[in-house]
């Protein structure tokens, strides 16, 4: 597989069935629901906004990352929430109104933060004459790529709710789909390298994961939310869009080696959310 036809194709067309999925998901009435109970979502996204890149860029430096993994990792904590997420918050028990809500906040704030976090990052661990900032043609390509299908998807709901509803289950299973696919491509293309980065920036990826979801869990009861809302939280920050990340890595920045650790996140993301959802919905203990 050429890597054009990835970034050109795949990629684009991997982010545009995942938003439109979203999209179906989405009314209006969720972007008033911030209006109407802005404590869990405010708190979820200085979770996911402010705290997760700071704890990334810690744990980058810790694990002594490569510069351009390191890029990668924060690029990663940068990107919304997946779609995933509000699936595993429905199997976890979570308040999955509130994953919908803060997938659909997230994703447009993240347009204008996540360029300066990575922009950040590039500046701070790549050498001076290695920075290669993000050019605004790019950030509005990006920002395209993601609200437009985000609108059709939202579009579709309002004339046709059952059409909505027929499509979700597809839409979904396409999404799952396309996202093997990429992590599986972009590995591909690294594979003279794939075990170095995987023993370089494995752990790493697995330690943020587990502390993205501790964060979004343990944070919101400190401030006294329920647990439906903890768990919503947990997997919201705790599931990012690999998809988005791997796209920015390789089209916007042009970058290969920074896709990597969106890719073994996302793999590894899959099985530990899995065991988060399994024991938050056993009855774990709350803070309160």
């Amino acid at each position: 597989m050429e890597t054009s036809v990835l970034t050109s194709v795949l990629l684009p067309l991997a982010i545009a069935i995942i938003m439109i999925g979203l999209g179906l998901s989405l009314t209006i009435d969720d972007f008033k629901r911030v209006v109407v109970y802005p404590k869990a979502v405010i708190i979820g996204l200085i979770c996911q906004m402010l705290i997760l890149p700071a704890v990334c860029f810690f744990i980058a430096i810790g694990f002594n990352l490569s510069p351009e993994l390191a890029v990668g990792l924060m690029l990663l904590s940068a990107a919304p929430g997946g779609a995933t997420a509000n699936l595993y918050s429905h199997l976890a028990k979570g308040d999955v109104a509130l994953n919908v809500s803060l997938t659909a906040v997230n994703s447009v704030l993240a347009l204008f933060t996540l360029p300066f976090i990575v922009n950040f990052a590039i500046a701070y661990f790549m050498q001076t004459d290695q920075v290669v900032p993000m050019q605004f043609k790019k950030v509005i390509e990006v920002c395209m790529i993601v609200l437009v299908p985000v609108a059709i998807g939202m579009l579709v709901r309002s004339k046709s709710p059952s059409l909505a509803l027929k499509l979700d289950k597809p839409v979904k299973i396409a999404s799952v789909i396309f996202l093997a696919l990429i992590i599986t491509l972009a590995v591909l293309k690294e594979k003279a390298h794939i075990v170095q980065y995987f023993q370089e920036v494995g752990l790493a990826a697995l330690v943020f994961n587990l502390l993205s979801m501790g964060i979004g869990y343990f944070v919101p009861q400190l401030f006294n939310l329920g647990k439906k809302q903890a768990i919503a939280i947990g997997m919201e920050i705790g599931i990012h869009n690999g998809t988005l990340a791997i796209y920015i890595a390789l089209s916007v920045i042009g970058n290969s080696a920074m896709s990597i650790p969106a890719a073994i996140y996302s793999l590894i993301m899959f099985f530990t959310a899995a065991m988060f959802g399994y024991w938050v919905s056993r009855g774990s203990t709350v803070l309160s």
